[in-house]
């Protein structure tokens, strides 16, 4: 009978495991998915923000209408494009700094997963110093 007990803790205690295991998989699984759900959205505004300012640049009226979250503001044309063209540099960091641990976190999941890294996942891409140094050594100019 003593017997019976000892295995049923010790069933219950590898369920327990196992389920412990099976949320944190699920738990960082998800983290990731709403990182690349909030890289669209994020890419969907910055090419909002674009047509935005095109669409400015190509208005011959020194004030423009501008929404802003629920508000309608009259603001001059350039002031419109600069809050544009800020708003779209905004994204275009938020979203790199989303990415950027968008690698860890995949990293993290494989790790959970027991399986090898994504190869070539962690490689950042060469400064513009790095290609001028590369194009001398290999004879070719810019």
């Amino acid at each position: 009978m003593k017997n019976l007990a000892v295995n049923k803790d010790y069933a219950m205690n590898d369920e327990q495991k196992t389920l412990k295991y099976l949320e944190e998989v699920e738990a960082k699984a998800e983290e990731i998915l709403m990182d690349r759900q909030e890289i669209v959205a994020l890419d969907k505004r910055r090419n909002d923000d674009r047509m935005g300012e095109r669409a400015l640049r190509n208005q011959k009226f020194d004030k423009t209408w501008m929404a802003v979250g629920p508000l309608l503001i009259k603001m001059s044309t350039n002031s419109a494009q600069e809050l544009l063209a800020k708003d779209q540099r905004e994204c275009d960091v938020e979203i790199n700094k989303i990415r950027s641990d968008l690698r860890v976190k995949v990293n993290q999941l494989r790790d959970l997963e027991h399986t090898q890294s994504v190869p070539g996942l962690m490689l950042n891409p060469m400064s513009r110093e790095e290609m001028l140094a590369v194009n001398q050594v290999l004879g070719k100019s810019l």
